[in-house]
């Protein structure tokens, strides 16, 4: 897979927020390739963390973020829905999951019933251990301030926001990755 080819696909006309995607996610793939490294006991496929890390966030542009150099007109919270239907229709199915199922600690449809956002009404939760490796490790790096690394806490805080199923989840995969 060329990851840079897609990215300049989607993103030939923005440079402002390709610049800006692209440091946020080599961050995010940098701080998972190093957690798949320390735990080889998880068998986790690398080659594909890092492809989807980079690409975790491809829908970004299609959203309403100026402050990003995102001037689509969508809502942001639909990043993930709209990145996995352009990764779908390039035959990128597995990497459409990661895009999906990223946005916090996942969504549940339950919590999209209740906060009534602008997403299909179904579970969007990470399930294979690469889908939750890139959600956690995209929950210590921000796009607005793309070159600080957050701490657990500070993560933990900005999770807690969500819910207690959300802080779950993360809690959870702090057990697992750190």
């Amino acid at each position: 897979m060329d990851v840079d080819a897609i990215i300049n696909k989607f993103y030939d006309d923005n440079a402002e927020g390709k610049a800006i995607l692209v440091v946020h996610s080599k961050l995010v793939t940098e701080i998972a390739l190093e957690m798949a490294e320390r735990h080889p006991e998880l068998n986790i496929d690398a080659v594909f963390v890092s492809e989807a890390a980079m690409l975790h966030d491809i829908g970004i542009y299609l959203c309403s973020a100026p402050s990003i150099g995102c001037y689509g007109s969508e809502p942001y919270i639909k990043h993930g829905v709209l990145g996995a239907e352009l990764l779908r229709r390039e035959g990128f199915e597995r990497h459409a999951r990661v895009c999906e199922r990223h946005t916090g600690t996942g969504l549940s449809k339950e919590s999209i019933l209740a906060q009534e956002l602008p997403l299909p009404i179904q579970d969007f939760l990470p399930e294979t251990i690469e889908e939750k490796l890139i959600c956690f490790a995209d929950k210590f790096f921000s796009k607005s301030r793309p070159s600080e690394r957050k701490s657990v806490e500070e993560a933990r805080k900005s999770i807690s926001k969500f819910g207690i199923e959300s802080l779950q989840r993360f809690d959870e995969w702090c057990e697992l990755f750190l």
